[in-house]
């Protein structure tokens, strides 16, 4: 009795493995990953990535003067306004990494 409950046991253990080691191979395919990135680029061109210039940080009112400012002075720039409770945030420029930001930065205040 007790050799059958371990070889059930036994049995259960294995379908179960080779279940999951199945469902793995399934995501490997090239296929499948090269969709994966090609969304996660789409996403990343629609939403942005990276760094951004911080402008303002307070109420609302202020903070939707100085976007207006922006915009009207760099109409070619990306700009948000982010609502973090209970503060308001002016956001500018989308960069892949820090340097970007730094010359950016240097050819604004030149």
């Amino acid at each position: 009795m007790k050799s059958k409950r371990i070889a059930l046991l036994l049995l259960l253990f294995f379908i179960a493995i080779s279940h999951s080691t199945y469902s793995q191979k399934k995501t490997t395919k090239l296929e499948e990953i090269r969709n994966i990135i090609a969304k996660k680029r789409n996403f990343n061109k629609e939403f942005g990535f990276g760094y951004r210039i911080q402008l303002y940080n307070g109420n609302e009112q202020q903070a939707r003067q100085i976007l207006t400012r922006f915009n009207v002075d760099f109409p070619d720039r990306f700009s948000k306004l982010v609502y973090n409770s209970p503060e308001w945030k002016v956001q500018v420029g989308n960069y892949k990494t820090k340097a970007g930001v730094c010359r950016r930065i240097k050819a604004v205040v030149i």
